[in-house]
């Protein structure tokens, strides 16, 4: 073997990539000069993608394989320069490893609450987080469109643009869903999908797929939140004065708790117990309160038609009376309020009474 085919053999590359760092998401391999030898062997792994770039412009991107850098294989290098057959190449040539895995747990949230409007608690304002998977699906735009000509592309250069896409679909999705607060937690897995289906026309236009997005939690301010606390302890208690027995109870528990509290909470925690005891007295044991009285029932009054013409209203005690005095019979027309019309007296049911009654016989009879 002569020294110039061995100069040669030592010059052909052995272009690979190897990455342990976990967020690298394009590197360029180094070569000094850039130059690329003629018949240099490429090794693309699974999950990766190479784009190679000839003299500035993209000319071809290799799928996981092995390549030998030969005008025969690579008929794009012919119409773009000839191949210097020395060991020396005349043109600029760089490779760009792309990974093509997916990166997984990046955390996207709002950073200021997101204003709209609940069915039930009105104008409202809502926080949410959660997590996603993003993977570049086409690395010559990503490389072209984001990339440029970096030559070591990390997760955190393009994770802060992608979580502001989220949230604003996520302001623009929560706001039309028209879903309640309260049925958000429940709803959580499709509101994800809607989301990534919203978001994925955009990052696309970037060369980035999202095969995965959660939402983990939907959150009301604090103020709200303690407002529903209380809301839901009421429940939970029941009534207003069963609620205010609890509360009462919950206030003396805790300045049981806090010796140190003095004469204030002392005093506070017996005058509550005393008020406790005085309600025990008036109302009966806690839970067993006698049920309020009923509203007495409403009379009725009743109108007279003789002749074609109508007198009264009478109550029922003077209808009695006239029964007596013979000045009401049973075929007497009579209507009272909630009546559809006027009825014999003896087929109204209430008054019917009144003409069965006998008064006992006189003394002495």
């Amino acid at each position: 073997m002569g020294i110039f085919d061995f100069l040669t053999g030592e010059f052909i590359d052995v272009i690979h990539w190897v990455d342990d760092t976990r967020d690298t998401m394009v590197w360029r391999f180094e070569r000094e000069g850039h130059e690329i030898k003629y018949g240099a062997k490429l090794t693309v792994r699974e999950g990766q993608a190479a784009v190679f770039v000839h003299e500035g412009q993209l000319a071809d991107v290799f799928t996981p394989g092995l390549y030998m850098l030969e005008t025969n294989n690579m008929p794009v290098l012919t119409t773009l320069n000839h191949w210097d057959h020395g060991f020396k190449s005349p043109f600029k040539s760089e490779i760009y490893f792309v990974n093509t895995t997916r990166f997984n747990n990046l955390k996207w949230g709002t950073k200021n609450p997101i204003m709209l409007r609940d069915p039930e608690f009105g104008p409202t304002r809502l926080r949410a987080f959660g997590t996603y998977t993003v993977r570049v699906s086409d690395p010559a735009k990503f490389l072209v469109e984001i990339v440029g000509t970096d030559g070591e592309f990390t997760m955190d250069e393009i994770s802060f643009q992608i979580r502001n896409i989220i949230v604003q679909e996520f302001s623009r999705v929560i706001a039309a869903s028209g879903i309640p607060v309260l049925d958000m937690a429940a709803n959580t897995a499709d509101l994800g999908k809607l989301l990534a289906t919203a978001i994925s026309g955009t990052i696309a236009e970037y060369g980035l797929s999202l095969p995965e997005l959660y939402i983990e939690n939907i959150s009301l301010p604090p103020a709200v939140e303690a407002a529903l606390d209380k809301r839901t302890s009421s429940g939970i208690a029941g009534d207003l004065g069963r609620f205010t027995e609890y509360s009462a109870a919950e206030a003396m528990t805790e300045a049981a708790r806090n010796p140190n509290g003095g004469g204030m909470g002392a005093g506070l925690g017996m005058g509550m117990g005393m008020a406790m005891a005085q309600a025990g007295m008036n109302q009966g044991p806690w839970g067993n309160r006698p049920a309020a009285p009923p509203p007495p029932p409403v009379e009725h009054v009743w109108h007279i038609a003789e002749g074609g013409k109508t007198h009264g209203p009478y109550a029922k005690a003077d209808l009695g009376r006239m029964v007596g005095e013979g000045t009401l019979t049973r075929d007497t027309l009579v209507w009272t309020a909630g009546q559809d019309g006027w009825e014999r007296a003896e087929d109204v049911q209430e008054l019917a009474q009144l003409f069965t009654v006998m008064p006992p016989p006189p003394p002495g009879a």
